[in-house]
């Protein structure tokens, strides 16, 4: 497939370039970056980018595609479509499925199937310990050679200080980052939404910011004295980046990511009894989410994932402490960074798409989130300033459970374009 972009502002913070140009795209390669290329007589598709930001195409490093075991509430094939509409051309998936991915065997199916009915690129994650209990390293260098691009026992922390440490120690062997879900469950125990006036409020048993803090500073000062890497995700209250802040400052080889519900909303989003803002972390205060946005701001946080959690609405349509948590991500990401922090003044959109694609790439150790001559043709174009109304009913994943809908937000992805074949033209999904 050949495909030339015309006129866009093609905004690539990897290299610094920030310009009117065209890009030539063949063979799922980028052929060409100049001023007005000419192809006048070649059999070719062309965009008109005037007016639109042209940049590599977003990269998830934090996701669940629920295949294999609960497909009911989404599979690859679902997931991916949705994830090509947010803008997504590379995605990272969480083990947590049934059976978990704590095996080559489960690395390559996951591969495979994403390569026979995949929109984007699909990067499986492995668990760090076996069967996610917590007891056992799983076998992280056969998953390496099979394809997995981290670790992580994500939606249960590795609850022993020295099976962390081995697993960053084991992992660093073979350059695979692991990512930390940080929850003391000792100070969960059964609870529902952040500990506080809103907790209280509602009658539920309040989840302390201990609970996250505590796992941070553990593994801040691991990652520290042992000088391996490790991630930090969903990260959630103002003491973990001011944590992950220090750390960073003292040496450690610490990285961290956030999502858009956590510089969006606060627990109030709660206040109706709303399951679809229950998550995990939960939701916090206002002072965190001006922290959240401060870490963002001055580098601490150096990714925004989605941590993409579909249900099917009988586990959201339930009484409020039942309720599975977590919401849909990938068809609004995007539109609640350029809204809540661009239009905001908080970041630039080089900033922004930094966050999304070329440090989320380097993190996992992808070949992506650039825009050069010879790289995959992984782009998506945007109109930042166009508005759109969300409406849960029409997104593409199989779960619609997100606290978003009616909102009215700016920045909607036009065009995706995965390995040079456009599968998003002007907001419809090829």
């Amino acid at each position: 497939m050949r495909l030339l972009i015309k006129n866009g502002r093609v905004l690539d913070p990897s290299n610094g370039l920030d310009e009117i140009m065209d890009i030539y795209m063949e063979n799922s390669e980028i052929v060409q970056i100049e001023k007005d290329i000419d192809l006048s007589g070649v059999d070719i598709e062309i965009i008109d980018a005037t007016g639109l930001t042209v940049a590599p195409g977003l990269v998830d490093m934090h996701c669940h595609l629920r295949e294999p075991g609960y497909e009911y509430k989404e599979d690859i094939e679902s997931g991916t479509k949705s994830a090509a509409m947010g803008g997504f051309t590379s995605i990272a998936c969480m083990p947590n499925t049934n059976p978990v991915i704590d095996n080559g065997a489960m690395v390559s199916y996951i591969i495979n199937k994403a390569r026979e009915v995949g929109a984007v690129n699909v990067y499986p994650i492995g668990t760090i310990t076996k069967g996610l209990k917590g007891e056992e390293l799983a076998e992280i260098g056969e998953m390496k050679f099979a394809g997995v691009v981290a670790v992580s026992d994500d939606g249960r922390p590795v609850e022993s200080p020295a099976i962390m440490r081995n697993a960053l120690k084991y992992a660093a062997m073979f350059d695979t980052p692991v990512i930390s879900h940080c929850e003391e469950l000792s100070l969960v125990q059964g609870g529902a939404l952040n500990e506080g006036y809103m907790s209280t409020y509602m009658g539920l048993k309040g989840i302390s910011r201990a609970s996250e803090e505590l796992m941070v500073s553990r593994e801040a000062i691991l990652s520290l004295t042992y000088q391996v890497p490790v991630h930090i995700a969903h990260v959630s209250t103002r003491n973990s980046v001011e944590i992950i802040r220090h750390a960073k400052a003292q040496g450690a080889p610490i990285t961290c990511e956030t999502c858009p519900h956590y510089f969006t909303l606060t627990e109030e989003a709660a206040g109706e009894f709303d399951t679809n803002a229950k998550m995990n972390p939960p939701l916090r205060t206002a002072d965190d989410v001006q922290a959240i946005i401060e870490g963002l701001k001055d580098g601490t946080i150096d990714a925004i994932a989605t941590d993409h959690a579909p249900h099917h609405p009988d586990e959201k349509n339930v009484e409020f402490a039942k309720a599975a948590n977590g919401i849909v991500g990938f068809e609004t990401a995007l539109s609640l960074g350029v809204t809540y922090l661009v239009k905001a003044g908080h970041l630039t959109m080089a900033q922004l798409i930094e966050k999304m694609s070329v440090n989320p790439a380097q993190i996992l150790g992808l070949n992506k989130g650039q825009i050069k001559v010879g790289k995959n043709a992984d782009l998506v174009i945007i109109d930042e300033n166009k508005k759109r109304t969300v409406e849960t009913d029409k997104f593409l994943s199989k779960s619609k459970n997100s606290p978003y809908n009616g909102y009215e937000l700016s920045g909607t992805v036009e065009y995706t374009i995965v390995n040079g074949h456009l599968v998003v033209r002007q907001g419809i999904l090829l």
